[in-house]
């Protein structure tokens, strides 16, 4: 399994089209040689079945992600927590900007949201830091 670099992470807006609850939009980090499903599968090993022809053995080789945004959340961008100014709950994660998706009823995403980490990684809940 290729490693992930050192504190290289990114955001990603999923697929469309497979209903309100699917797919979770995430974060992750990035492994040097990589292979994230796009367009056999999602969020991991989850076979998109509407792709042909399958292609099971790189299926195989997705990789999953760290962390499920949510689905249709559209995030657009991420910021590392270190440094900031804003006290203990916010010293380590991620603040991520969710634009929000046509796809999804109820609307979901259009805020601003912290992830928290511990150990490097990221846990718990996001919390919602700008929202309306």
């Amino acid at each position: 399994m290729p490693r992930a670099a050192p504190g290289l992470r990114v955001v990603v807006n999923e697929r469309d089209e497979l209903g309100n609850d699917l797919v979770p939009d995430f974060l992750t980090s990035v492994r040097d040689g990589g292979f994230y499903g796009w367009p056999y599968s999602y969020f991991g090993q989850h076979v998109d079945t509407r792709v042909k022809p399958q292609h099971p053995a790189r299926v195989a080789q997705a990789v999953a992600p760290d962390y499920a945004l949510g689905a249709h959340v559209a995030p657009l961008g991420l910021v590392s927590a270190k440094g900031n100014t804003l006290g203990q709950p916010f010293a380590s994660g991620m603040f991520i900007g969710e634009h929000g998706s046509w796809n999804r009823r109820p609307h979901s995403g259009y805020k601003v949201v912290f992830v928290p980490f511990k150990d490097g990684q990221p846990t718990g809940a996001p919390v919602d830091v700008l929202t309306g």
